[in-house]
């Protein structure tokens, strides 16, 4: 596959917060360096500063291995195993209430954790050193003020109690950190985009993870380029820290990075477009009588032998094209993929695996072959298989 975005060009990378929704960030970088993409600086508030961090030290392996390993008891003082109970829906009342009038007592959740994770794992020292650019936002409450600062505005040896303050979401105990008191940046201004618009970097990735906070708006100049990686599927609680769903988000992240990249289209699939326009419609011309005849019998419509094809293209096309909620401009590569990639969902077909759309087709009608009926099933599928529905 062949990028669709410049790799000759340099990109800053906007990375907001999420608390444990981060992993997927983590994915996307892999994406993004396996294809090649420069990176010029990274701008984080809260999970999104740590990772960033992470980034700029260059060691993907390590920040891989921190997400995969990750676990409640690495962020907070819990017991990893009654959080993932609560999580799970299946902790004990009585149990849960104690711990949480327990964190209300402490006066929130120590995080004592979390800074031992930073300080294993972010170097400073590297991090002043490093070609790529690091910003990170948090709020400083003691001076009612956003802090969006460079790592050069950032006094030595006081990196990671600022990427601590970054990270004080109102669940956490917080403490005075040099003899101030810091908020969560994500509160005032969870998507740094701003960080690096107002340096004047003109090409920008933004990682969204849709952390809770507010979210600026920013005037992006003409000259400036900002792409969008983004999940479409709920990466999970912010405070959610199981190691399964930080594999799992950066898996998500992962794909959803090559996506923008090479082009991907699909909202559920990753699928590699190799045709026209011309063959899906060819595809649609071409079904066999017997399909149309079904297809046409499903919808109440007149089984005129003459009338089979003005049926699909007048009626039936675009009333699936509005069950599947396509746009009104709706074009016939884009109707059939989105058939197809509902129909692999129906059949169970792998998700996160790029295919040529070709390549999908025949795996939903090889799978299909292997099904013992397929009755109750939307009538668009007979499109996709062309094969005539059962009477």
């Amino acid at each position: 596959m062949v990028p669709v975005i410049d790799l000759t060009k340099e990109y800053g990378i906007v990375l907001e917060g999420g608390g444990a929704r981060g992993a997927y960030q983590v994915g996307a970088w892999r994406a993004l360096a396996e294809a090649g993409v420069k990176i010029s600086a990274v701008a984080g508030t809260s999970v999104g500063a740590l990772n960033g961090a992470l980034i700029c030290m260059g060691d993907i392996d390590k920040a891989e291995h921190l997400w995969r390993e990750v676990s409640y008891s690495q962020v907070m003082d819990v017991d990893d195993v009654l959080m993932s109970q609560i999580f799970m829906g299946t902790a004990d009342p009585i149990e849960t209430m104690k711990e949480m009038m327990r964190l209300l007592k402490d006066g929130g959740a120590d995080i004592t954790p979390l800074r031992k994770l930073i300080e294993e794992n972010v170097d400073e020292e590297y991090i002043r050193k490093s070609p790529v650019a690091f910003y990170l936002l948090t709020f400083s409450i003691s001076e009612l003020k956003e802090l969006d600062l460079g790592i050069d505005e950032i006094p030595p040896g006081m990196l990671n109690d600022l990427l601590i303050a970054s990270a004080y979401l109102p669940v956490f105990k917080t403490e005075r950190l040099h003899g101030k008191v810091y908020m969560d940046g994500g509160m005032f201004n969870n998507v740094p985009l701003p960080s690096l618009v107002n340096r004047d970097y003109k090409d920008i990735i933004m990682i969204r993870i849709f952390g809770p906070g507010r979210e600026k708006k920013v005037k992006i100049p003409e000259d400036t380029t900002v792409y969008s990686i983004e999940p479409r599927v709920h990466l999970g609680n912010i405070l959610d820290f199981d190691h399964r769903k930080s594999v799992r988000n950066m898996k998500i992240g992962y794909y959803d990075a090559k996506r923008l990249l090479y082009g991907l289209k699909g909202m559920i699939y990753y699928i590699e477009q190799t045709q026209e326009e011309c063959y899906y419609l060819k595809q649609l011309v071409n079904l066999k009588p017997e399909t149309l005849y079904f297809v046409s019998e499903a919808y109440k419509l007149d089984k005129d032998p003459a009338l089979l094809h003005r049926n699909l293209f007048e009626v039936i096309l675009p009333v699936v094209a509005s069950e599947l909620k396509l746009a009104k401009n709706w074009t016939y590569d884009e109707l059939y993929l989105t058939m197809m990639e509902a129909t692999a969902k129906l059949f169970r077909i792998q998700k996160y695996k790029i295919y040529t759309d070709t390549e999908l087709l025949e795996l939903i009608r090889s799978r299909a072959g292997k099904l013992d009926t397929l009755e109750e099933i939307p009538v668009f599928v007979y499109l996709i298989l062309d094969i005539p529905g059962e009477e």
